[in-house]
């Protein structure tokens, strides 16, 4: 497999990442796995969260790739793009722990961006966190984020519907 096509599906797999990980915090985070991300929306003083537990799902899926690219493992068998796989995974992982967890949550660092694009991404995700429990809500992606006054917009529209309840320091 040449450089470029190994480049390609790594930044491939990155992009549909952010794809993935919406529609699993829509769906599954905010569904039926509400248990492990509930103490993610709620205060605690603790280090840890029961949401960290979703950090090693993604560790497996990016290790499945591994395996499944490696002629060590698989043998004959091997996929050789999956170990590109794997690593946009795993690079998708790091870019989220420092995106989502560092800069939006500062569990690793305080920086409180003043403008651009960083300042957008915190403002989308609070607006996140601005509904109570598990129903409604908006931005459920971790890189991407949309105009921060049409999600408030949503947000209001939600709350007016009875779709969602929205804390009231939420300026929806």
């Amino acid at each position: 497999m040449s450089v470029i096509a190994a480049v390609l599906i790594v930044f491939a797999t990155i992009v549909a990442m952010e794809g993935v990980a919406w529609a699993s915090h829509k769906y599954v985070m905010h569904g039926f796995a509400w248990a492990w991300h509930r103490d993610h929306h709620e205060p605690h003083g603790n280090v840890l969260e029961k949401n960290d537990l979703f950090a090693l799902v993604g560790a497996a899926m990016s290790i499945a790739m591994f395996a499944l690219g490696s002629p060590w493992i698989m043998g004959e068998g091997a996929w050789p793009p999956a170990t590109w796989i794997g690593l946009g995974i795993l690079a998708y992982g790091v870019i989220y722990t420092l995106v989502h967890d560092g800069l939006v949550h500062q569990r690793y660092f305080r920086w409180v961006p003043r403008s651009g694009y960083a300042r957008r991404l915190v403002q989308a995700h609070r607006l996140h966190h601005a509904t109570v429990g598990k129903e409604g809500g908006v931005s459920f992606g971790f890189v991407f984020a949309r105009d921060p006054a049409r999600l408030k917009a949503e947000l209001k529209a939600q709350r007016e519907a009875g779709i969602a309840v929205v804390r009231d320091s939420a300026g929806a």
